[in-house]
């Protein structure tokens, strides 16, 4: 370790050893020079007083000895000296502090033995640090109170079941995020708009349907999109991991949370008093002045009942539990709208462009299998299925089920195809524009007939053997597919940057469409029809429908109409829910059966389902008796 590096900032020596001084200076020096040879003219320092270097471990741990400073004259040097002087220091020489100086070594060799098997800390990586937003603001108090309130209607609503109650408690968590927005100076933008009023809109299945898968896959699309509205993602890597952003600040909003509150505490100490005695006095009015006044009429006991909701002791592990769990996700969200992860940061490298013949031949020749196979389908179509099925030995469920999901995995492996030619496709100038754009346009329109013919497979496989859940959430997922491919085709015409959002704009739409037309009122209004027109029937499928699908069983004649209703009817009298844990389809089931009680008697149902189980009067749902997964 040289001289210049760890003594830069001391005082120098003199400029040279011949020159004279003037003053307690000369005096001071004279001691110092005694049996010590003066280094001669031109010769630096440090070559004419060699230094021994020490050990990196004596560096580091010794205790640096004080040396002694000239004073300063103010004499300015001689003009012409031969000796190099250096520059004049900046500040007192450093005192040592008692602190080891930190500085690391080039090689772990120069290391200690025992700093040698030390961990060394490993530093994020470099995307984190890039999609990283800065610290948030601190927390306003109207963003408190939202998080408040949602907690509250929390754990006061969410205890009976979803209904409208879920859309009642995402609204003081929205208004948490709108002010944590506006504090950290963001201002919403058009597509902000649109994910928060599609995750409003896609709340509202809850509250109008019944049927649980529809509800599940709306608030999921629902949680989707509100995270997209807070983080403001448009590229295909924020779309998809923009959702994983809000669970992200689940940790992070409890500890900002929580740090506002105490700097608000200690802020205003004086004024939370009046507060929380106001408070307590309105909660105790209510309480006693209600009570009064509902012992006092039975119906306005009614009216209060159903209003307020029904809080008991045993219930108050899972309505805490609800509080916290509002509060933690408003507080995320709020969070999130403060402070969100910006993952349109992250750059996907493009790979490495083919040449021409070796990325289209592969595409080419897969064009070619779909043009062959399009050609048998249309020859099929044309000649007929029953001449078909005599050929090859298959029945209509066999040929139409294998059919569906082979062409439904066909199109999801194509979108795959699509996403990578598209990744290391040729891109020297238009010539390979036109090319990519060619050979995979006739790919998505090839692929689209190939969608046409796995929906016409599953209306044939309907035709013969009735609806079901299944079959028409599979359905709905190919439809979906085909919108996929033709807004791909858009976007190589257009140019892609709205792809992205597009996509998440067409999944959400769908899932919205489909709850509101409700899977199971469309099954019960499909078998309802082929009954009249075929007289089958399958009346322990329908028992197992939700409350969705009573308007279109309440059309059939009797004692049908009892024996499919029975199953429903048993569930929504156990089920005793409050208002605002009810769905508009459950109690519009609730009225039909009130007004229309049904009988069923037992040896007819009995008498029904003997004769559907039998295998001669009804085609079977259920994947036992046909072999299939639909």
């Amino acid at each position: 370790m040289s001289d210049t590096s760890s003594n830069s900032s001391e005082t120098p020596e003199p400029a040279s050893a011949g020159e004279p001084e003037s003053g307690p200076s000369s005096k001071q020096e004279k001691p110092r020079k005694q049996g010590k040879k003066e280094p001669r003219a031109g010769e630096s320092q440090e070559t004419s007083q060699p230094r021994e270097a020490a050990p990196e471990e004596d560096v580091q741990d010794a205790v640096p000895h004080p040396r002694p400073v000239p004073a300063h004259t103010g004499a300015p040097a001689r003009a012409g000296a031969g000796t190099p002087t250096r520059a004049a220091p900046r500040g007192p020489a450093p005192t040592h502090t008692g602190r080891r100086p930190q500085q690391r070594p080039a090689h772990p060799t120069q290391l200690p033995d025992w700093q040698q098997w030390q961990p060394t800390p490993h530093e994020p990586p470099v995307w984190i640090g890039e999609i990283s937003s800065d610290e948030p603001a601190p927390i306003r108090v109207a963003t408190l109170w939202c998080v408040v309130v949602t907690g509250l209607l929390s754990g006061l609503l969410l205890g009976d079941g979803l209904g409208l109650n879920l859309l009642i408690v995402t609204v003081p968590a929205a208004f948490a995020a709108y002010f944590a927005a506006r504090e950290a100076g963001r201002r919403p933008r058009p597509w902000t708009l649109v994910w928060a009023v599609g995750g409003v809109a896609l709340l509202s299945v809850p509250a109008l349907r019944d049927a649980g898968w529809p509800t599940f896959l709306a608030m999921a699309s629902a949680l989707g999109l509100g995270s997209l509205a807070l983080h403001g993602c448009r590229t295909w890597l924020g779309v998809v991991l923009g959702p994983l952003g809000l669970f992200g600040s689940l940790g992070t909003g409890l500890f900002w949370g929580v740090r506002g509150v105490r700097e608000r505490a200690e802020g205003s100490r004086g004024r939370w008093a009046p507060v929380l005695r106001t408070a307590a006095v309105a909660v105790v009015l209510l309480i006693v002045f209600g009570a009064l006044f509902a012992s006092a009429d039975a119906a306005f006991a009614d009216l209060l009942g159903g209003l307020t909701p029904d809080v008991s002791v045993a219930d108050g592990p899972w309505r805490t539990l609800l509080f916290v769990v509002g509060v933690v996700g408003a507080l995320a969200a709020a969070h999130t709208a403060a402070a969100p992860l910006h993952w349109d940061r992250i750059t996907v490298k493009p790979g490495a462009p083919r040449a021409r013949v070796e990325w289209a031949l592969p595409l080419i020749v897969l064009n070619l299998l779909f043009a062959l196979f399009i050609a048998v389908q249309l020859t099929v179509l044309f000649g007929g299925y029953d001449k078909v099925l005599s050929e090859t030995g298959l029945t209509y469920s066999e040929y139409a089920t294998q059919g569906f999901w082979q062409l439904l995995g066909a199109t999801l492996l194509t979108l795959l195809v699509i996403g990578l030619a598209r990744r290391w496709a040729p891109r020297d100038g238009a010539g390979d524009r036109t090319l990519v754009n060619a050979v995979l346009g006739v790919l998505c329109v090839l692929t689209l007939v190939v969608v046409a013919s796995a929906l016409r497979r599953m209306d044939l496989y309907v035709d013969a053997y009735g609806l079901t859940r299944l079959r028409v959430s599979v359905a709905a997922m190919e439809l979906w597919l085909g919108l996929v491919i033709v807004l791909i085709m858009a976007a190589g015409a257009l140019g892609g940057r709205w792809l992205p959002r597009a996509v998440a704009v067409s999944g959400a739409a769908g899932v919205l469409i489909f709850g509101l037309i409700s899977p199971d009122a469309l099954v019960a209004e499909r078998n309802v029809e082929r009954y009249r027109s075929s007289d089958k029937i399958d009346i322990n499928y329908f028992q197992q429908l939700s409350a969705d699908a009573v308007p279109a069983l309440d059309t059939l004649p009797e004692p049908l109409r009892s024996c499919a209703l029975e199953g429903i009817e048993r569930d929504l009298s156990d089920a005793d829910e409050p208002w605002y844990a009810t769905s508009w389809g459950e109690s519009r089931a609730r009225d039909i059966l009130d007004d229309r009680p049904i009988d069923p008697r037992w040896e007819a149902c009995s008498t029904m389902i003997r004769l559907t189980d039998s295998g001669g009067e009804r085609d079977s749902y259920d994947s036992e008796s046909t072999g299939d997964g639909f």
